[in-house]
């Protein structure tokens, strides 16, 4: 199929990497000229502006939009909701508020264009590893796009089926489903970064407390001397809590024990906001996920190693640098 790509940023330019390896075609679009021209360098078809990616895709068009939340991302649904026609589908693949996706995709749906939401997961890994994605919209649509998803998704690979059920969406077996109509894409990626947030917090609690029991403050009957990078990787191997996040922890606990790298300064991206907000509305105790929250506002002001912890995990799947 043929896709045109708007932002070749950490994700952006992956996702077209990906689909050419898989034999599609693809437009690419940024501010940045010089990410247009080493995708043109890698097969694609490089486009200067919006109005010059929708006249070099061919009908019935396809966009896919992978910018920062937002002003900008509304900016770019908005300019492509009147730059193309009725059958062509516009994409977004960021991390949108899934209201917004409701009411983007009534105000496309009037003019007979399709809007999916796209809630993608992968981080800088995704051209490797490929994404879990979490897509919402009309069913047909869905469809139709199924074999650009095919591609982009990680595949059923090595993971056994889950014992006792049948997977009501098969495609959930390959690390895609349809999770529903408009907004509800964007819903499930929310709740997926709200839960990241918790099991990430906890991974730097826990590894603070072995980080103080080294500390030489403590009376010698109650001090160690943990190699923190050794504990991660053990753990990595049979634990009930091995996992991508802990294989990240592992891997910058084994360049920089101490971290000294990283000042604990966690940003968050809205969606853990989101959630929170989310369980309000549904009156669901969200202890966890708040606190996560919470820790991560409070590490802007007074940052610890656990701070250091989130950080670092924080550039391993996703490539996001502390404010300077």
């Amino acid at each position: 199929m043929q896709l045109g790509m708007i932002g070749l940023g950490r994700m952006g330019g992956n996702i077209v990497r990906r689909l050419l390896r898989e034999g599609h075609e693809a437009v690419a679009f940024d501010q940045n000229a010089d990410a247009v021209a080493a995708l043109e360098g890698e097969g694609a078809t490089g486009a200067n502006s919006l109005e010059d990616l929708v006249a070099k895709l061919e009908a019935p068009r396809i966009a896919w939009v992978m910018l920062p939340a937002g002003e900008i991302t509304q900016a770019a649904v908005q300019r492509l909701g009147e730059l193309m026609q009725p059958g062509d589908v516009i994409i977004d693949g960021g991390n949108s508020f899934y209201k917004d996706d409701i009411a983007r995709a009534a105000a496309l749906a009037e003019k007979g264009i399709h809007y999916l939401d796209v809630g993608t997961s992968g981080g800088v890994w995704g051209l490797e590893r490929g994404y879990c994605m979490m897509i919402g919209g009309d069913t047909e649509t869905v469809q139709r796009l199924d074999p650009i998803f095919a591609s982009l998704a990680p595949g059923i690979g090595d993971i056994p089926r889950t014992e006792g059920r049948e997977t009501r969406d098969p495609r959930a077996e390959q690390g895609y489903i349809h999770a529903g109509p408009a907004g509800a894409g964007h819903f499930v990626k929310m709740i997926h970064n709200g839960i990241e947030y918790g099991m990430m917090q906890a991974f730097a609690e826990g590894f603070e407390i072995l980080e103080q029991a080294n500390s030489e403050t403590l009376p010698e009957a109650q001090r160690y001397d943990f190699n923190l990078a050794d504990i991660a990787e053990v753990w990595r191997r049979g634990s009930v809590v091995s996992s991508w996040l802990l294989d990240l922890t592992a891997q910058a606990l084994a360049g920089d024990e101490k971290l000294d790298g990283f000042s604990g300064f966690v940003s968050d991206s809205g969606e853990g906001r989101w959630t929170i907000n989310a369980a309000i509305e549904e009156a669901v105790p969200a202890n966890v996920l708040s606190a996560a929250l919470y820790a991560r506002f409070r590490s802007r002001k007074e940052e610890s190693f656990a701070d250091k912890i989130l950080s670092a995990m924080r550039k391993g799947f996703g490539g996001h640098q502390e404010p300077k």
